[in-house]
């Protein structure tokens, strides 16, 4: 399991990485996104 960790946080730390953190961050910042996220919560919570 360390390694997989490891791993993550290699790419992580790598320019590839570092993009696609980058695009996550932009897609949380989306209002769309953002309701999806909050209607799937509410989904879950009802379970």
């Amino acid at each position: 399991m360390a390694s997989l960790f490891s791993k993550l946080a290699a790419f992580a730390r790598s320019p590839q990485g570092r993009r696609v953190t980058e695009q996550v961050k932009q897609a949380a910042r989306d209002p769309r996104n953002k309701a999806k996220a909050q209607q799937l919560l509410r989904k879950f919570r009802k379970r």
